[in-house]
């Protein structure tokens, strides 16, 4: 949460000359209500249900660069899936999250202590994280250009 995904996906893929897409962002347009929404109206399984599907869907039908919600990694199905894609895991500590974000009530699963929440989440998550990335970036302290870059020489892209 927080990581620059979108910035970062919507610069990567203008250097490549592909198309960009995020899940959430279908998701959004598919389910007419925002994230936080699902998750207050229907609750998070079901809004894991609905992301899992956005992701396969995504993954079939598109050829770019694809931003994924943070826990779609959450479903073994989704990390499979991943298994022969190239996955950038954008890493961050709790410090810059509360710096970019200031971890606001609307990021739902950060509602009630955010620093709290955003360490335990990343530890249940780095390793998934970690388990399906074909390489790691930290975007600590770095423009979302310098991220960018940093992706295509870690994945030896060339840009368009």
């Amino acid at each position: 949460m927080g990581v620059g995904k979108s910035t970062v996906g919507r610069l990567l893929a203008e250097r490549l000359a592909a198309p960009y897409r995020d899940t959430d962002d279908d998701i959004v347009a598919a389910q007419g209500r925002t994230i936080a929404e699902i998750f207050v109206d229907d609750g998070e399984a079901a809004f894991r249900a609905v992301e899992k599907q956005a992701v396969r869907r995504a993954v079939a039908e598109h050829r770019g660069v694809l931003a994924l919600g943070g826990g779609a990694v959450l479903d073994a199905d989704t990390r499979a899936l991943l298994a022969s894609a190239r996955v950038v895991y954008l890493s961050m500590d709790v410090e810059e999250a509360v710096r970019r974000t200031g971890l606001n009530a609307a990021r739902p699963l950060l509602a009630v202590n955010p620093r709290k929440q955003w360490r335990e989440l990343m530890e249940a998550r780095r390793h998934l994280y970690e388990e399906v990335a074909t390489a790691v970036v930290a975007t600590d302290g770095r423009s979302p250009e310098d991220v960018a870059q940093a992706i295509l020489d870690a994945l030896e892209l060339k840009e368009a």
